[in-house]
């Protein structure tokens, strides 16, 4: 009899406790999808790791770098705050004439323009040369004597990164100059003196509103002990940096590394100062990242995707703007998530290189009602294979992670 008891209260005791390392089926289920792919996966929920594979390798981020660079540059520069673009010359004047050059200075903005197609590309106000002449003229100034200079300063003109491919500047990303024009492009072809055409578009809309104008417009750098006449700010940075990461600007990427190097570092804003303001940043949170650029173009990039998931998560326990980077990342069905993950509620940076795709950001869980910090980053498969692998992966964490 005490026999026949002691084996049902074994029984029992069997059925309504699973033994203390059984693994959930849904990490089972995740186990099976990325089996035989070279891939980090690691979900991380209220300082919780939820799933962990092979996140500690560290990895090419390809775009994912654009979502490092944004943390970075929000810890530095207030979010709310636009780029300035301004113009200098002589302090003193008789009467409303300007004796000598004036100096276009940028200072970043990646959306300086006259007007026209490039202005209407964006679902926000572009930075119009036609207001900064407007400006000009509402200090009083009629007429300069001399040239408008677009100042070549501020920014070094360095255009390649290691990790880079030879044809990226020809191809994948235009000039990253403290003073843009149009993008810096012009009939779909980069263009390499931005600055000069700046000058000159600025020159006709100085005259157009009656502001006379000597000489021809140049390019160069400013001297020193020039004054202030006019600026204008562009669109706040989080919007440009909403943007950015949207369309996975790589232009908008580099232009925003070097103004975070300039800020961190002091001296002339360069590809390699921004990246080591990303690194900076990482590292004073305990988290490990190579960059060599701020846009992923660079294969030498890496970070792992449990780095990933820590950097977001401490973001969203102590950043005032968490909330601004999250929802400034794609949600599916907009930007680069255009064809992916319609009616899934995420907030993500993907990332693409030959042979390298990555997905990283917010995803809510439907079983604990909250965002979990997410990150899948491969190598070795072809564009849709890896695509299709992360949203295997996304709608699997969203229906069953807890």
């Amino acid at each position: 009899m005490r026999r026949a008891i002691l084996l049902l209260l074994v029984i029992s005791m069997a059925g309504s406790a699973a033994p203390a390392h059984a693994r959930s089926y849904w990490k089972k289920r995740l186990d099976r999808v990325v089996r035989g792919h070279r891939v980090g996966v690691a979900v991380r929920d209220h300082g919780r790791m939820l799933y962990q594979h092979e996140s500690r390798v560290r990895r090419t981020p390809a775009s994912n770098e654009k979502l490092l660079l944004t943390m970075a540059l929000f810890q530095t520069l207030n979010p709310s705050r636009g780029l300035d673009t301004y113009v200098y010359g002589n302090a003193f004047r008789i009467g409303g004439i300007v004796e000598g050059n004036i100096y276009l200075t940028g200072r970043g903005d990646p959306t300086i323009t006259p007007g026209g197609d490039y202005a209407r590309r964006f679902r926000f106000d572009a930075t119009r040369l036609g207001v900064l002449a407007r400006a000009v003229k509402a200090s009083g100034i009629t007429e300069i004597r001399g040239r408008v200079i677009g100042n070549t300063g501020y920014f070094k003109r360095d255009w390649y990164a290691p990790g880079w491919r030879y044809y990226f500047p020809s191809q994948q990303i235009p000039l990253p100059s403290a003073l843009t024009f149009n993008g810096n492009t012009h009939r779909g072809r980069h263009i390499r003196n931005p600055e000069y055409r700046a000058a000159k578009a600025f020159t006709r809309k100085l005259e157009a509103i009656g502001v006379n104008v000597t000489r021809k417009p140049g390019a160069g750098s400013m001297p020193a002990g020039k004054a202030q006449i006019a600026g204008i700010s562009s669109a706040p940075l989080w919007v440009l940096a909403r943007y950015m990461n949207k369309w996975s600007s790589n232009f908008f990427a580099e232009m925003l590394g070097k103004r975070l190097g300039a800020e961190r570092y002091g001296g002339s804003g360069t590809i390699a100062k921004g990246a080591r303001a990303i690194e900076a940043y990482a590292a004073r949170r305990g988290v490990s990242v190579t960059a060599h650029d701020a846009s992923g173009l660079s294969y030498a990039n890496r970070i792992s995707t449990r780095g990933m998931v820590n950097l977001l998560g401490k973001v969203e326990a102590s950043a005032p703007w968490y909330r601004t980077l999250r929802a400034g990342l794609p949600k599916g069905g907009e930007g680069t998530l255009e064809n992916r993950l319609h009616g899934v509620p995420i907030r993500a940076k993907t990332g693409s290189l030959s042979g390298v795709s990555a997905l990283s950001g917010w995803i809510y869980l439907r079983k604990t009602r909250s965002w979990a910090e997410f990150s899948i980053m491969s190598r070795g498969l072809s564009y849709y294979g890896a695509k299709g692998l992360e949203d295997r992966i996304v709608r699997l964490v969203r229906r069953h992670a807890r």
